[in-house]
C-alpha cells in the first residue's frame, strides 16, 4: 500500500511545531522541538526529520509540506528590511511621510509618529498622470524613470516599490516602470501596487506596497532555503505557505507577495479553533492561543472567523482595532482579526521602578527561555510560576523530554520579585499569573464585548503550549460556559495549517 502524507509544520518564537497526517490511514503524528532563531530553518528541519522518523514515512511520500511562520511581521518590528526605494507620481514624493494624520490618541503631546520605511532620499516622483477614470493627463516620462534607476542602482538599492496616483484603474505607467527597472536594474526586486494592492486611498496602497518590498528579500531569502533543505532531504512534495487569511499559497507566490504572510502562524490556530467547533457542533467560537512568546485571541462567528483589511503591524502592537489606529504601517490586505499581547508562557515578571510587579511583554523566548529550562535564563516568567504552583508536571513537560527544575523557578521567583515585594515565592508566583490572566481577559473582551459580542453566547476553544493551563480561569471571568481543548494543544495550529485550502483575494477598482 503506497501511503501518502500531509506534513504542517509551525514556527514559534518558542517552539517549532510539527504534524504529520497520514491520508491512508487517517494517523496523526505530532512533535515540538525548540525554535532555533539564529537560523529558524535548523528548527524546521529538525522537526521535519523527527516527524518523518516518527511516522517511518519515506520523504518522497510526503504529498506537501505547509508552513507557518512569523518571518514577515518579525522582519517589519525588527527592522530586518531590504534597502528600498519608492516611485511615486510627481508632486507626491512625500506621501509616505505625510501619512494620513490618524493618531492612536489624540491627546498624547508626546506621540510620534512611525518613521518611513523607505527614508526621503530614496522616494522619488516621475513625470505622469492619469484621473479617476485612469485616462492619461500626462504621459510617462521614460527618460526622468530611466535616470531615477540609475540613481537607485548607484545607491546600491536592492527593492524598489511604485505606486502611482490611480494605477488601480490603469495600471500601464507602472508595468512600464517595472519593464525599465527589470532592464535597468535587474537586480532589483520589484513591487507594483497594481498587482500588490489595487485598491484607491494612495497612501494605504503604497504603505502595502512599500511593506512588499522592503521585506521581500528577505522572505523570498527564508522561503528559498528553507525550500532548498527540504529538497535535499528527499522531500518532493508541493511547499506552500499560511497565508494572514486563512488560505495557503505557494512558496514561489509567497515570495513575490510576502504582504500577504504577516501573521501567517496566528492565523492557523484560528482556522484549527474553527475547525474543531464545526466538528463538535458549536459555531460560534473564540480561540485562544497562548503560546510561548505572546496569546492570541480571535472570533469565530457561524463558523466563519473574523476578515478584516483595517490592519496595522509595527506600531505599539499589531493589531485589528480602531483605537489603535496610527500607530502603526498599514496593510490593505485581508487579515484575520485578531488581538496579540505579550503574554506567553516565555513571558517575563519583573519590578518596575514604583515597586509594582509587571509581567510581560519581554520574553525569555527559546533561548535562554524560562529559568526552569536549566539553559541559562535568569529572570522568572510565566511558565516558572506555573511550575511552582503545580500547574504542570516538571517530569513531563515536552512530552517528557525535558524535565523542569522547580527549585530552580522558586530561586529566580524568590530573588527577582519576591524578595524585593517582601513576599513568598507561593504569592508572588499567583501574582504572575493573575496579572497574565487580566492582560488575557482584556484580550478576549477585546474580540468580544468592544465588537458587540456576547462572550456568554461562545466557547472557547483553548491551545497552544500554555493556553489550557489558564483556560477555565479566563472562561470564569467572562461567564463562557464551554472550555474546548484540543488533544494536542501544542500543536493546533500546526494542524490549522492542515485543515485549510489554497485561497487567492482579488480586488476590483
Amino acid at each position: 500500500m503506497n501511503e501518502q502524507y500531509r506534513l504542517g509544520i509551525d514556527i514559534g518564537g518558542t517552539f517549532t511545531d510539527g504534524i504529520l497526517l497520514n491520508e491512508t490511514t487517517g494517523e496523526i503524528r505530532t512533535g515540538k522541538v525548540p525554535s532555533t532563531p539564529a537560523d529558524p530553518s535548523d528548527g524546521f528541519l529538525h522537526v521535519l526529520r523527527r516527524m518523518l522518523d516518527d511516522g517511518q514515512a519515506e520523504p518522497d511520500a510526503v504529498k506537501y509540506v505547509v508552513h507557518g511562520t512569523t518571518v514577515a511581521t518579525n522582519a517589519i518590528i525588527e527592522g530586518n528590511l531590504a534597502k528600498t526605494a519608492f516611485i511615486t507620481t510627481e508632486g507626491f514624493r512625500d506621501l509616505l511621510e505625510i501619512q494620513t494624520g490618524i493618531r492612536p490618541t489624540l491627546y498624547d503631546l508626546q506621540f510620534q509618529k512611525l518613521k518611513p520605511l523607505v527614508p526621503r532620499y530614496l522616494c522619488f516622483g516621475v513625470p505622469e498622470r492619469l484621473d479617476y477614470r485612469g485616462e492619461v493627463l500626462v504621459s510617462l516620462d521614460e527618460d526622468a524613470v530611466q535616470s531615477v534607476v540609475r540613481d537607485l542602482r548607484e545607491e546600491g538599492v536592492e527593492s524598489i516599490a511604485v505606486c502611482l496616483l490611480h494605477s488601480y484603474i490603469n495600471p500601464e505607467h507602472e508595468r512600464r516602470i517595472g519593464e525599465i527597472i527589470a532592464t535597468e536594474l535587474p537586480s532589483a526586486l520589484c513591487s507594483l501596487s497594481s498587482e500588490v494592492a489595487p485598491e484607491f486611498r494612495e497612501y494605504f496602497r503604497a504603505s502595502t506596497t512599500v511593506i512588499n518590498a522592503a521585506i521581500r528579500p528577505v522572505v523570498s531569502n527564508y522561503l528559498g532555503n528553507i525550500q532548498a533543505r527540504v529538497r535535499r532531504s528527499g522531500v518532493g512534495g508541493e511547499m506552500l505557505v499560511m497565508q494572514s487569511n486563512g488560505g495557503v499559497l505557494t512558496f514561489e507566490a509567497a515570495m513575490d507577495r510576502p504582504v500577504f504572510m504577516v501573521e501567517s502562524g496566528p492565523a492557523a490556530g484560528v482556522i484549527a479553533a474553527s475547525q474543531l467547533g464545526e466538528t463538535l457542533g458549536h459555531e460560534n467560537v473564540i480561540s485562544f492561543d497562548m503560546g510561548g512568546t505572546t496569546a492570541k485571541v480571535g472570533l469565530i462567528e457561524n463558523g466563519s472567523p473574523r476578515v478584516t483589511k483595517d490592519y496595522e503591524v509595527g506600531g505599539t502592537a499589531a493589531t485589528t482595532e480602531h483605537g489603535s489606529r496610527g500607530s502603526g504601517y498599514p496593510i490593505r490586505t485581508p487579515v484575520i482579526d485578531l488581538v496579540e499581547i505579550g503574554a506567553g508562557g516565555g513571558s517575563i515578571a519583573w519590578i518596575d521602578s514604583g515597586g509594582i510587579l509587571r509581567v510581560g511583554p519581554r520574553s525569555a523566548g527559546a533561548d535562554p527561555g524560562p529559568v526552569c529550562y536549566g539553559q541559562g535564563g535568569t529572570e522568572p516568567t510565566i511558565t516558572d510560576a506555573n511550575l511552582v504552583l503545580g500547574r504542570i508536571s516538571p517530569d513531563y513537560f515536552l512530552g517528557g523530554e525535558m524535565r523542569l527544575d522547580v527549585d530552580a523557578a522558586r530561586r529566580a521567583i524568590n530573588e527577582r520579585c519576591a524578595g524585593p515585594l517582601g513576599m513568598d515565592a507561593d504569592e508572588v508566583a499567583l501574582g504572575i499569573v493573575e496579572i497574565a490572566n487580566s492582560a488575557m481577559v482584556g484580550a478576549l473582551r477585546r474580540v468580544s464585548v468592544q465588537r458587540g459580542y456576547d462572550p456568554r453566547e461562545f466557547v472557547l476553544v483553548a491551545f497552544g503550549g500554555a493556553g489550557p493551563v489558564h483556560a477555565n480561569r479566563l472562561a470564569a471571568e467572562l461567564e463562557m460556559p464551554t472550555v474546548l481543548v484540543p488533544m494536542s494543544p501544542g500543536t493546533t495550529s500546526a494542524m490549522g495549517l492542515l485543515v485549510t485550502d489554497i485561497k487567492h483575494d482579488y480586488s476590483v477598482a
